[in-house]
């Protein structure tokens, strides 16, 4: 008999046990509400070797498509082969790092006496606390705050990634798949992880998740409208906009932010507890970029600030108070576990940085665990390495004619040709949103006061190095600042603050949006982009 694998660790296969029953064995988390009878569509694993072992899919397991099974209906046929599974709800690395905003609490949903008002409404009794949830919903991970609002504290961080990754790895695969034969499936499975993710919180802390009585979430446009239950179709076509975008443009409503009950988007938390859904400033930029808007301070700033949220969609968001630009650059996963051979998101065994010097490659794992892979700050680190030894041409072409460079030659993990194609790629995809919104601003790189880096990939890299390779704008490191997960911060003040969510959706209608794709030159933009050299921006 073979070994059935998860994370380094085995057990002997048996035909008939499935693979939630192995995850049983050897404690591994996997979400289930259905009694594992198929119907909750919760269990989602990927089988990373050995499908054709398992039992056909089930028609519960219909919406399913690639490596992707439930968990509760995949059996062992074939106990003499492989099988290795993953579940799609792993905890990357929290990011609790980030930027702070000192801001005077004035939320919306209080404590007034022995009652809970939203607003001027009475929604219940007060019942010893009043909690709130901000949600950062990303096309990779989930990352969520649950504060006291009488306090203004945040009492607790969980973090787990975006289990629709079935549905692809970015966002117009996830838009066509929303499109396709079940629709729904991407938000219930969302809604599912995040209540499951409430209920985790509830029980280490030991309180009624019914205490919740306001939710914040932000996200891009289609991830925002996915949990909303919006059609995202129109945000994957042209003009590429929101229904809701839509409809303000029509005037049909003053703002592209939602306000809805709790029992009716189906979180598990205070039946009628409003769930805030931040404001989308254009197109794919979302209410994620509107919220680090306000974590960085720019609806105050007078001096011109810079912000790039770097992820599989980077946004980039230019000028002040007085007048703001932004861009969406669709980067892909290539820095984020995908498209690149040994490439995986910042668990556990990933190799996070790189040096090459006279003794070959020096490099560092997240846990210090054997390495498993390479994550995007690793990634960074290998292509400035390679170009600084004189290894790899700007042009990403090895100069010893090679097909591959070794990183860990000890595991036969290696950097390909094809892996630098895909990386250069999405290298250019974030040089060319920045460019062209330099350019169009009018704004020369010694005029930016300060660059804010958000999101969790971009608080791990190597700043120089990223300059290096063009990956971000070519501005002295002491004006680069990470400011970690800016969208949870933000949509963590538009929780405390009535006043700040107001001029979020205010300002939110002023910033102009480019269209990257309408630019004359984009294509020669993007073709200086895919070179790994330091970004020049000729105005």
């Amino acid at each position: 008999m073979s070994p059935l694998n998860y994370n380094g660790r085995a057990l002997t296969s048996t035909v008939g046990k499935s693979v939630f029953d192995y995850a049983d064995a050897l404690s591994v988390r996997v979400p289930t509400s259905c009694g594992r009878t198929g119907e909750c569509h919760e269990c989602i694993v990927e089988i990373k070797r050995g499908m054709d072992a398992l039992s056909p899919h089930t028609e519960a397991e219909a919406f399913l498509r690639d490596d992707y099974r439930l968990a509760c209906q995949a059996s062992v046929v074939d106990a003499d082969a492989e099988i290795e599974f993953a579940v799609l709800r792993r905890q990357p690395r929290i990011l609790t790092r980030s930027v702070r905003r000192d801001i005077e609490p004035s939320p919306f949903t209080k404590r007034v006496g022995d009652a809970v008002f939203f607003g001027d409404a009475r929604i219940d009794d007060y019942r010893g606390a009043v909690y709130g949830v901000a949600i950062d919903v990303g096309t990779t991970t989930v990352v969520l705050n649950l504060l006291d609002l009488e306090s203004g504290a945040i009492l607790g961080t969980a973090s787990f990634e975006n289990p629709q990754r079935f549905g692809g790895s970015d966002i117009m695969h996830r838009i066509s798949y929303d499109g396709g034969d079940f629709p729904g499936e991407l938000r219930q499975v969302m809604l599912s992880a995040i209540n499951f993710e409430i209920g985790e919180l509830s029980r280490r802390l030991n309180f009624h998740r019914r205490r919740i009585y306001e939710v914040v979430v932000v996200g891009n446009s289609t991830m925002r409208d996915i949990f909303f239950g919006f059609d995202v179709q129109l945000i994957g076509e042209r003009p590429y906009k929101s229904v809701t975008e839509l409809e303000m443009l029509d005037g049909k409503r003053e703002t592209t932010a939602l306000n809805v009950k709790a029992s009716d988007v189906g979180l598990r938390v205070f039946p009628n507890a409003n769930v805030y859904g931040g404001p989308i400033i254009g197109s794919h930029v979302g209410a994620d970029i509107a919220a680090g808007i306000l974590a960085v301070g720019m609806d105050e700033e007078e001096e011109i600030v810079m912000l790039v949220d770097v992820g599989t969609n980077t946004e980039v968001v230019l000028g002040n108070r007085h007048r703001l630009m932004s861009a969406s650059c669709p980067a892909g996963p290539a820095f984020e576990g995908g498209q690149v051979r040994y490439g995986m998101p910042g668990y556990d065994g990933a190799v996070e940085s790189v040096r090459i010097g006279d003794e070959g490659v020096a490099y560092k794992t997240i846990g210090d665990a054997e390495p498993q892979g390479i994550c995007g700050s690793g990634l960074v680190d290998l292509l400035a390495e390679l170009r600084r030894n004189g290894k790899m041409s700007e042009l990403g072409v090895f100069h010893d004619g090679a097909r591959e460079f070794a990183f860990v030659p000890e595991r036969g993990m290696s950097l390909s040709r094809a892996d630098i194609s895909a990386l250069a790629q999405a290298k250019s995809a974030n040089y060319s949103g920045q460019y062209i919104v330099l350019r169009n601003y009018g704004a020369p790189l010694d005029a930016i006061s300060n660059l804010y880096l958000a999101g969790g990939f971009a608080n791990y890299i190597d700043v120089g190095n990223a300059v290096d390779i063009g990956f971000v704008a070519n501005l002295p490191p002491q004006r680069i600042v990470k400011v970690g997960n800016a969208a949870l911060e933000g949509a963590t003040i538009m929780l405390l603050s009535g006043t700040l969510r107001r001029r979020i959706e205010r300002l939110a209608q002023t910033i102009q949006h480019i269209e990257l794709e309408t630019t004359p030159d984009f294509f020669d933009i993007f073709v200086e982009g895919c070179m790994f050299k330091p970004m020049e921006v000729e105005l």
